[in-house]
């Protein structure tokens, strides 16, 4: 699914016969992912050399392609800094990754607190990428 697609799925709400921010529907996802140390070792910034050669974590290639096929919206935001872009957008491309975009310049040093009027869901990496949602049994 291409940007525009998600741009066309947006719904319009109307609260007080004001327009507000409009939302994706329940069904689809808007996955704000990090590169280094979640998708593949983590490098930092002043080593830009390893950041064309590291390996992707195979698991993480292929969950987030399939959550990608699955019509979801896939953003990197990332620490690295704008001057890395372009490699770091080869290597997504030669690594396989399908996603939507990437928001270079997260603030580096972790310990986020994310102050949003949506819902936000966080998922803290530990070590393999697998379904964020647990099916439900049925007995």
């Amino acid at each position: 699914m291409k940007k525009e697609d998600i741009e066309n799925q947006l719904e319009e709400i109307v609260v007080d016969g004001k327009h507000i921010s409009p939302v994706l529907p329940k069904s689809v996802k808007n996955y704000l992912i990090d590169i280094d140390g979640t998708i593949c070792d983590d490098i930092p910034n002043e080593e830009v050399q390893r950041m064309i050669t590291v390996e992707p974590y195979p698991d993480a290639l292929k969950e987030l392609n399939s959550w990608f096929d699955e019509g979801h919206q896939i953003t990197f935001f990332t620490s690295r800094s704008e001057k890395h872009r372009e490699v770091t957008e080869k290597w997504l491309k030669e690594s396989g990754f399908k996603y939507h975009g990437i928001i270079m310049g997260k603030p580096r040093g972790g310990n986020y607190h994310w102050i949003d009027s949506h819902k936000v869901k966080s998922t803290r990496y530990k070590g393999k990428f697998t379904r964020l949602v647990k099916k439900e049994l049925t007995i």
